[in-house]
């Protein structure tokens, strides 16, 4: 996955509490196993009508809004089923950082896991940085655990180092094992050796 240091671009507010993984990617949505493909599909039903047309009053179908790469939301996002077609859909759209009071596990889990920045702050926080978000730019720096806002206020945050390390150097779990290739074909050498029946 794609590394995470600096990150800047506008950020969307969407402050609505406990919105779960159906209102972020709709079930019929989940046939595919692609990761590609479904930023059309992020908030389906909230960014179009019946007929498919865009909701104008949708943040994300306005101007300013559609190239955002930071999300501000409400309490427990996330919530709901396991779905990890969610934070495909959130990349695809082009949002690398997700900033909220809180977050469902599996789905915090979930966006680590395909390169999204899960940032929790205190609610009055969040609020704040959700007054500034009127098309301008934010930036993230996961360096130094610092968000700054588009007045230039900077708002710390902290992050489980593991997680830090890995988001700072693009490495996924497929990554992080193949950092331990040199051992892994040294035991399965050994265990041929020892075990030739497992590997006829």
């Amino acid at each position: 996955m794609d590394k995470f240091t600096v990150l800047t671009g506008v950020a969307a507010a969407l402050p609505m509490v406990n919105i779960d993984t159906d209102m972020i990617m709709p079930k019929q949505f989940l046939k595919t196993i692609k990761r590609t493909g479904l930023g059309t599909a992020a908030f389906f039903d909230m960014r179009y009508d019946e007929s498919e047309a865009e909701r104008p009053e949708f943040i994300l179908n306005q101007a300013s809004y559609r190239q955002s790469k930071i999300l501000l939301a409400g309490r427990n996002f996330g919530c709901g089923s396991s779905r990890e077609h969610a934070p495909w859909g959130l990349l695809d759209f082009g949002f690398r950082c997700m900033i909220a009071p809180s977050f469902a596990d599996i789905f915090y889990n979930n966006c680590f896991k395909n390169g999204i920045l899960c940032v929790t702050l205190p609610e009055e926080q969040v609020e704040a940085l959700t007054a500034q978000a009127d098309g301008s730019d934010f930036t993230v720096d996961l360096d130094k655990l610092e968000i700054t806002a588009p007045d230039g206020s900077v708002t710390t945050f902290e992050l489980d180092p593991t997680r830090r390390h890995n988001m700072l150097n693009g490495l996924d779990d497929i990554a992080l094992t193949l950092e331990h290739l040199d051992k892994i074909k040294t035991f399965e050498a050994k265990q041929q050796a020892e075990q030739p029946w497992l590997y006829t």
